[in-house]
């Protein structure tokens, strides 16, 4: 660790936090790095660091306090040092371990695709955690927002979004088409368009575990109730389908006693409601039809059935697994329908990561849009948090957008900290300001006897609203 960054002095008030054997170590003083971002992130970030420094301030009476440390990224960094992303803002976060960032511009015209894809590339970020849950008084398209409280662990590193691929009419294109058709589709009924861009779609089995296991840590400490995987496996039976696969094989083996896959709490329910049901009978109500199906699948099926009967029904039968946390997965376009119809049947999402791109989104819009969504980029050893929507430039610099999701992103923090009095604080400021429906233009305009706030006035009111003698933990 050096003395400054970006020519910038490390703040001489706070200590780095540390990470050792899987954990975090946080000082009572965190230097915290942060870019407040493009556009209207500069506002964004004002009326945002006024509340946490509040919520920290009233929760733990200047016994603790985060050191700010800005370091720069997008429009700034390019203004100041020619550089969209200079190394010494990646050296900075690397060093000190957390971060919370705005949002940022996309560059124009070629070079860093995404400056946000950036950012988990080079530090292995590889889960983009997405919390969506309703707070009071938000104005939602949908009748019950109430029952959205749905955790999203979306694999950040491969599929498409590994940014594999070549335009079409190129030399390099043409010479992968040509490669596939003539080798590896060689004889076969698929050929592949010689106008065609072709992109590549890799998920790899430690992509897929240790996105998939971060999940179910999270859901085993908070005490949620079921992880789904999220696939086309259907379609896609080696990249998507690998992933349910997968998914399912680490839960199992290093989860074994606290979880159940939904398929395995058929067999045992079946056998704890008829205890004289053969394994023949077991089968055949898991899997109906079974008597049209061959008999290789018949006898795979029983296999399985004695498999579960005869390695977790003495720990897991007798209702047991009831208690245990529920494993089981659904396809892409069904669970976007199911989180309108039926969200509060799902608890905590592991998705591959185009899919957990829709669907983050999607579940957001039911409980106030991105303009409220919170999210984090973590890998092992590293966290950046940061608002999921864009910059919207035209509106920088006005005073009026609405700060939430740097707000909820911060409430993540506090909480990925230890610091839940504060993140508690901020959270309760926030509902009850927008129950008073004094609300930013963008919730204003869908709140019938609202009245229209400034980001600074919102951040102000949520201050007020933060209840004044606040429980310590120091």
């Amino acid at each position: 660790m050096v003395s400054s960054y970006n020519g910038l002095p490390v703040p001489a008030n706070g200590a780095g936090i540390t990470y050792a054997s899987g954990r975090y170590h946080v000082p009572e003083r965190p230097i915290i790095p942060y870019i407040e971002g493009d556009g209207t992130g500069r506002d964004i970030w004002k009326a945002s660091v006024r509340v946490f420094d509040a919520a920290v301030e009233r929760a733990y009476r200047n016994k603790r306090r985060v050191a700010w440390y800005e370091v720069f990224a997008g429009e700034k960094a390019k203004s100041k040092f020619d550089n969209w992303l200079p190394d010494d803002t990646v050296n900075t976060i690397r060093d000190f371990r957390v971060a919370i960032k705005g949002p940022l511009t996309t560059p124009v015209g070629g070079g860093i695709r995404s400056l946000n894809v950036a950012l988990r590339q080079i530090l292995d970020l590889y889960a983009c955690v997405r919390p969506v849950r309703y707070y009071k008084g938000t104005p939602s398209p949908v009748k019950h927002p109430e029952l959205m409280d749905i955790v999203i662990y979306r694999e950040n590193t491969e599929d498409v979004y590994a940014g594999i691929e070549w335009e079409q009419g190129t030399a390099e294109a043409a010479k992968l088409i040509d490669f596939l058709n003539k080798d590896m589709l060689k004889g076969g009924k698929k050929q592949i368009r010689l106008d065609s861009g072709v992109g590549i779609k890799p998920i790899s089995v430690t992509g897929t575990k240790r996105l998939v296991r971060m999940a179910i840590q999270f859901a085993l400490t908070s005490r949620r109730p079921v992880v789904t995987l999220v696939h086309k496996g259907n379609i896609q039976k080696f990249t998507e389908g690998a992933f349910r696969k997968w998914g399912y094989d680490l839960a199992t083996e290093e989860f074994r006693d606290q979880v159940i896959t939904e398929r395995e709490s058929w067999i045992l329910d079946n056998n704890d409601k008829n205890p004289s049901l053969t394994v023949e009978q077991n089968a055949a109500l898991i899997e109906p039809g079974l008597e049209f199906a061959n008999e290789e699948f018949r006898q795979s099926l029983y296999k399985e059935v004695k498999a579960v009967l005869g390695t977790i029904y003495p720990t897991h039968g007798k209702s047991a697994w009831k208690k245990k946390l529920m494993i089981n997965d659904r396809i892409a376009d069904s669970i976007f329908q199911q989180v309108v119809t039926r969200p509060n049947e799902y608890s905590v999402l592991a998705t591959s990561n185009l899919n957990g791109d829709y669907i983050s989104d999607a579940c957001a819009a039911q409980v106030g849009g991105l303009g409220i969504a919170p999210g984090a980029n973590i890998g092992d050893g590293y966290a950046i948090f940061e608002a999921t929507h864009g910059t919207a430039p035209k509106y920088a610099d006005k005073d009026v957008i609405n700060p939430g999701s740097v707000l909820l992103s911060g409430v993540m923090m506090f909480r990925f900290l230890g610091w839940t009095e504060a993140a508690d604080l901020i959270e309760q400021g926030l509902e009850r300001t927008i129950e008073q429906k004094k609300v930013t233009y963008d919730f204003e305009r869908l709140m019938p006897g609202a009245t229209k706030v400034k980001t600074s006035e919102f951040a102000s009111f949520i201050i007020d609203n933060m209840t004044a003698a606040a429980m310590s933990a120091v």
